[in-house]
């Protein structure tokens, strides 16, 4: 009666034994049944619904063999692990391998958000609904739902990489909220005369900075990395490559994204505050701009806006902006007085100016009656006098 040769076979007279291939391994295990035609019939057929959920992988061995002394060895440390233990763990793993201000996110949305809502949920049974039904009662915009769902993606990822689950229940799935448009991107740059006014409250180091961020659009964490090496003076270039925030604590890290890495040419009034700099910093070649009242590096835009912003923008009677403003200031500058969006792209460490016409086209000149003029000089054939040669001529 036996059908060895399909992995099923009587092994009694009232077992039947099934054989089949699960991760490796060669598993035989019992079912009570007696082992009739029909019986063994059905037992194929269960041998073939295995092996499907296995192809899929939904096979749960514990469910199906319940008393199975293999379905100890096949259990994940997952399936004793909560969301929580997991997290922490690979909260942990991942510290040497991403930015110092990467990891203090991840950090800040595990141990704020994830852990306390999630946390007490086994690794194995999280299930998309569940996410989805807590980032419903979230009162949190879009942007930082993706922030919460993409840690949370990649924490889940590696699990699927260590065979702790089987399938990401995040995996090409993404939960947000419909929403008014965002306004410009929070652009609010400063006036010719709001920056005169700034300018005018500050003095030293301070003012020294200020002006080469507005000439320069060199976001905070990186004026606060530079150090005097960067400047090509012949040239009239500072490179940009590092970044200082204070997630890293005091330590300058790569720039992250390859167009972040660049040169960006130096206009005069960057220039100039650059060689009233020197006269505080320039000789111990190190950090170009320094906290007036340590000394010292800068330790991010926290202290500036504490220490230094703040104060300027009441002593100027300027409305409060944050330090980021020197930023969109710059791009606006440039793109009224005309410059290629492109150059105004590069010069702020973007791959493209699709972001910039996005962000900043409000500041873009708009074509006048006489655009088109320079094309037709530059590639048009001459206008040809045929029609106005008489006839017979």
């Amino acid at each position: 009666m036996g059908r060895g040769g399909r992995g099923v076979r009587a092994v009694s007279d009232t077992s039947i034994e099934l054989t089949f291939m699960y991760r490796g391994v060669r598993c035989r295990e019992r079912i009570t049944l007696k082992p009739t035609a029909t019986n063994l019939k059905k037992a194929e057929q269960h041998k073939a619904a295995i092996e499907h959920a296995i192809s899929i992988g939904t096979f749960d061995y514990s469910v199906t063999f319940p008393g199975s002394a293999r379905a100890a060895q096949f259990a994940p440390e997952a399936c004793r692990e909560t969301l929580a233990g997991f997290l922490t763990r690979w909260l942990e793993s991942k510290k040497k391998h991403i930015a110092s201000s990467t990891f203090e996110g991840y950090r800040k949305l595990v141990e704020l958000r994830l852990v306390p809502a999630l946390g007490h949920h086994m690794l194995v049974d999280l299930k998309r609904k569940i996410v989805r039904d807590w980032l419903d009662t979230l009162e949190v915009g879009n942007k930082t739902l993706s922030n919460i769902q993409s840690c949370l993606r990649s924490a889940l990822n590696d699990a699927c990489e260590e065979e702790f689950i089987d399938v990401n229940p995040l995996a090409g799935w993404t939960y947000s909220r419909k929403e008014a448009p965002p306004k410009d991107d929070d652009v609010d740059p400063f006036s010719p005369e709001e920056q005169q006014a700034v300018l005018g409250a500050l003095f030293g180091q301070a003012r020294n900075m200020m002006q080469f961020a507005l000439w320069t659009g060199l976001r905070t964490s990186e004026l606060v990395a530079l150090d005097w090496g960067d400047i090509d003076w012949l040239r009239e270039e500072v490179m940009v490559s590092r970044a200082m925030t204070q997630a890293g604590k005091g330590k300058a890290e790569t720039t992250k994204t390859a167009a972040g890495r660049r040169s960006v040419k130096l206009l005069r009034p960057a220039m100039e505050a650059l060689k009233a700099q020197k006269a505080h910093t320039f000789l111990a070649d190190a950090e170009v701009f320094q906290n007036p009242r340590t000394l010292e590096r800068w330790a991010g835009d926290g202290p500036i806006r504490k220490t230094t912003w703040v104060p300027a923008m009441k002593k100027a009677g300027v409305r409060y902006r944050r330090p980021y403003q020197t930023r969109h200031t710059y791009a606006s500058m440039m793109l009224s007085a005309g410059e290629h969006p492109m150059w105004v792209a590069k010069q702020m460490g973007h791959s493209d100016w699709t972001m910039i016409a996005r962000v900043y086209g409000r500041w873009m000149p708009q074509a006048d009656e006489a655009a088109g003029g320079k094309a037709e000089l530059a590639f048009a054939a001459p206008p040809s006098n045929a029609g106005n040669k008489k006839e017979g001529s």
